[in-house]
């Protein structure tokens, strides 16, 4: 893997938490937020330095104790500092994070999510565009959520990754989220054509 930059930083939340973050890359364009699927240590070290070779990218460490609410006030303050117009990406509990706050209407990107549990946000408030992703090897009704989140959301569609689980290997989960973003972004005139190299696109190797 090529070497890509890094460095710390740290923001206080609403309630005056600290949270630490981390910055992969140091490329133009909107960063992406990466929203992991538990508290503790940022998380998708792996993740981020794979999609850093394309984009900037910042991933956190969500709080330990706290309610969803002020989970979002959390990545509300990444995002601020992560800078206008950065997408979201959420795997497991982070994709129901990312919703919630995109339903809560802070200003998010495309959002992409991976095999989130059940959503309790106001999905029809979701403005953003989202891609949601399942494995092709995770259970039936993991699948089956993922399709009916899909559906349910106003700009939306849904992706499969075959022989996947909910463990998702992130040299696969990659390509696929730079492909979904930098579309995305293209479409919206924030990045130039041919931001992307050719071959990263979506599916391509990485």
């Amino acid at each position: 893997m090529d070497e890509v930059s890094r460095f710390g930083g740290r923001v206080t939340s609403r309630d005056g938490t600290t949270v630490a973050y981390e910055r992969y890359g140091d490329g133009g364009g909107p960063p992406l937020v990466l929203v992991g699927g538990a508290p503790g240590a940022a998380d998708g070290r792996v993740l981020a330095g794979l999609l850093a070779r394309c984009l900037p990218v910042v991933a956190y460490g969500r709080r330990e104790h706290g309610d969803a609410g002020r989970e979002v006030e959390d990545l509300a303050a990444v995002l601020a500092a992560a800078g206008p117009g950065a997408a979201v990406h959420g795997t497991g509990t982070g994709g129901t994070l990312a919703l919630a706050a995109a339903a809560a209407g802070l200003p998010v990107g495309p959002v992409s999510v991976y095999e989130p549990p059940y959503s309790g946000a106001a999905l029809g408030r979701v403005s953003a565009r989202v891609l949601v992703v399942d494995g092709g090897s995770s259970p039936a009704e993991t699948r089956r959520a993922a399709r009916e989140l899909a559906a349910a959301l106003p700009r939306a569609r849904h992706r499969t990754l075959t022989g996947q689980t909910h463990e998702v290997a992130p040299h696969v989960l990659a390509p696929v989220l730079a492909g979904f973003l930098t579309e995305e972004l293209l479409l919206e005139g924030v990045l130039p054509e041919g931001a992307l190299p050719e071959g990263r696109r979506d599916g391509g190797p990485f």
